[in-house]
């Protein structure tokens, strides 16, 4: 019996069933067969031991052709691993072992904790088993039997027994090594080429803090040599990167363990970046015709069973406090907030349409372990906006939202246009218990959205299952320094909650009319866009975001007095100005000034107290020369006021 196979570029194959994935790329080319990592069967990602026994779609999938590809390379890498462990440490129980975005883990219950020898060993170890070459095989045992092989590995037992009677239970063999797991896998253990063990740390088994602690050994893999220098390149510009070390540097922000995970306060410094961001995007909104409000941090319960959020989104949300006859939560959004301030009012087509924004404190649960920086916290400052317009006004806002987030983004901060991407996020029409339900609904907002991108000539790619639970949305992905995909400004179209909380206009004709709602973020938190800033510019922020725009630096103790009366001066100007006054050598205020990433140093002498001026040196290109002190005074402040970027 024969079955139709159409291929990725849409050729079909007539080939015999049960003919496997691994045989068919055989016949289409043996360089494609060499270097499969899996299959994609309708979709689904297979095995390449998958026989095909009915007509389908199947896409061969490679280390470089989508993430799916990669991650079945770096799952067999985690195999290769935990047979180096129990072949160097037998008393080890395994735990699991997942491939993530970029490498994978394993996790492991260990008599000792891993040292830096012990990851020498392994690695080496490793390589041993990658030389061997190993055919990799699946098969699959009944439960009872399933349990008896897996005798000695508690961690394995526990999954098999959460498995439902009847369930095939598989398991991946190579050489002495066995694994449950349900793929997929390479043919072989030779099949991997280049590899290295990269962190180990605590973790939790099953990530719940009541259950013993593993050890887990984080990794990656790679097809080429080539590959890993790069990567590791990559690694090692991601540490000089990290918002968490510039935050530590410079003195902006920290965490303490009294305090709570995911809770950072800001230090002076990095308070100051904050305002300023703060003040920048509120103006904007200002000149675009948003009203500010504050609302409460707390909320009652029954606030979010009317908007949807208890039922959709309360496993993310802080525990319910019980006070006197109300039941308080913390709030995780402020959109609730903002429907009653609309209803508090009665409005016209002519109001419409109306922008509250707010720049609100939200709170997230997050697990201790997940939270990270400024990047990921418990609490953030939302930089959040809802538009009430009529239905004929969707199209011109959602608009006027793209185009000053394009403003922001490319204009203001000067990231490259070839870096974003416009994603229109839609429900996951096969899991639909995640979304309000309302068929009508979502295939009026996400025709809508569709529409607008088109009619505004926006290049764009769909995702299923990256809606809102009320709505889709537009993302903005952009692509970072170290080529992440990375979600900051958002807008999203809602029918949802004005239905819920039962929001009306009067039309011209005299009768009630339902608003839509577009929800919208620029900056996203200021908390995130803090250390997405950070990262992007390695600290390095135009002159007007700096918290120091102007470090003062007499020669001599003689000179403090002539620096301070510049620096009074500035201060009267609105500069951000210091005087190092200490007893130190010039040469040394200069590099201390330079790691501090102050844009501009101003030496002080003799000379420059006799005439007036100042030696100006910038951060990037060193001395600039003498300048009379009133003329660097207007320079900086038209570039303040520019809102100058440059790459000092």
């Amino acid at each position: 019996m024969n079955v139709k196979v159409t291929l990725k570029d849409g050729s079909i194959r007539e080939v015999d069933s049960g003919i496997s994935v691994i045989e068919l790329a055989k016949q289409i080319s043996e360089g494609l067969a060499r270097v499969a990592t899996c299959g994609r069967i309708d979709g689904e990602v297979v095995d390449l031991r998958k026989e095909i026994d009915h007509d389908c779609s199947l896409e061969i999938l490679t280390f470089d052709s989508d993430l799916d590809g990669r991650k079945a390379y770096w799952h067999t890498t985690s195999h290769i691993m935990a047979q180096a462990v129990v072949r160097l440490f037998p008393d080890t129980k395994l735990a699991i072992g997942p491939s993530i975005d970029e490498g994978f883990y394993y996790d492991f219950d260990t008599v000792e904790n891993f040292t830096d020898e012990d990851k020498a060993k392994i690695e080496e170890e490793m390589k041993k088993i990658i030389k061997e070459d190993l055919p990799i095989e699946r098969f699959s045992l009944p439960k009872k039997e399933a349990l008896e092989l897996m005798k000695n590995e508690p961690y394995k037992q526990e999954l098999i027994n959460e498995l439902p009677e009847g369930e095939e239970i598989s398991f991946y063999k190579q050489g002495e090594f066995t694994d449950l797991c349900a793929g997929p896998h390479l043919m072989s253990t030779g099949k991997v080429k280049a590899i290295k063990l990269l962190t180990n740390s605590g973790a939790y088994w099953r990530g719940n803090e009541k259950n013993k602690m593993l050890q887990r050994i984080y990794a990656v893999s790679f097809p080429k040599a080539s590959m890993l220098e790069e990567f590791i390149k990559l690694q090692e510009e991601a540490k000089e990167r990290d918002h968490r070390k510039i935050g530590k540097d410079l003195n902006l922000f920290m965490t303490h363990k009294l305090v709570g995970a995911g809770l950072p306060m800001y230090l002076p410094d990095g308070a100051t970046i904050r305002r300023c961001l703060e003040r920048y995007i509120q103006d904007k909104e200002i000149a675009l015709g948003y009203s500010h409000v504050y609302t409460p941090s707390l909320a009652n319960v029954d606030l979010y069973k009317t908007s949807g959020h208890w039922d959709h989104y309360k496993d993310d949300m802080f525990p319910v406090m019980q006070m006197e006859n109300e039941e308080l939560v913390l709030r995780p959004m402020n959109c609730p907030h903002h429907m009653l301030i609309y209803k508090n009012s009665l409005h016209s087509y002519k109001d419409l349409p109306i922008r509250i924004g707010e720049l609100a404190h939200d709170f997230r649960w997050e697990n201790s372990g997940a939270v990270c920086g400024l990047e990921r916290v418990r609490q953030m400052c939302q930089n959040d906006a809802h538009l009430f317009v009529r239905p004929d006004q969707i199209k011109e806002e959602v608009g006027k939202v793209l185009k000053l987030i394009v403003e922001v983004y490319q204009k203001d901060f000067g990231f490259p246009a070839e870096s974003f991407r416009y994603r229109l996020s839609l429900r996951d029409k096969a899991n639909k218990e995640k979304y309000i339900d309302n068929d009508e609904m979502w295939n009026t907002a996400e025709s809508q959205l569709r529409a607008i991108l088109k009619e505004l000539n926006i290049e764009f790619y769909e995702a299923e299952g990256e809606a809102a639970f009320y709505g889709p949305k537009i993302d903005i992905q952009i692509k970072t320094a170290l080529g992440h995909d990375i979600t900051i400004p958002t807008c999203q179209l809602d029918f949802a909650l004005p239905e819920r909380f039962e929001l009306s206009y009067i039309g011209e004709d005299g009768k009630e009319h339902r608003p839509v709602v577009i929800h919208r973020a620029i900056l996203g938190t200021s908390d995130r866009f803090i250390s997405f800033l950070l990262e992007e510019t390695k600290g390095v922020l135009p002159t007007w975001l700096c918290p120091h725009q102007v470090k003062i630096l007499p020669i001599s103790e003689k000179h403090v007095e002539y620096a301070n009366t510049i620096k009074e001066k500035m201060q009267k100007e609105m500069i951000r100005v210091d005087v190092d006054d200490r007893s130190e050598k010039i040469g040394y205020k200069i590099r201390e000034a330079q790691l501090s990433k102050v844009p501009y140093m101003l030496v002080v002498g003799d000379k420059e107290a006799e005439e007036n001026k100042v030696s100006v040196r910038d951060r990037k290109d060193g001395d600039i020369g003498q300048m009379k002190t009133d003329e660097f005074i207007e320079k900086i402040k038209k570039e303040i006021a520019d809102k100058v970027i440059s790459n000092k």
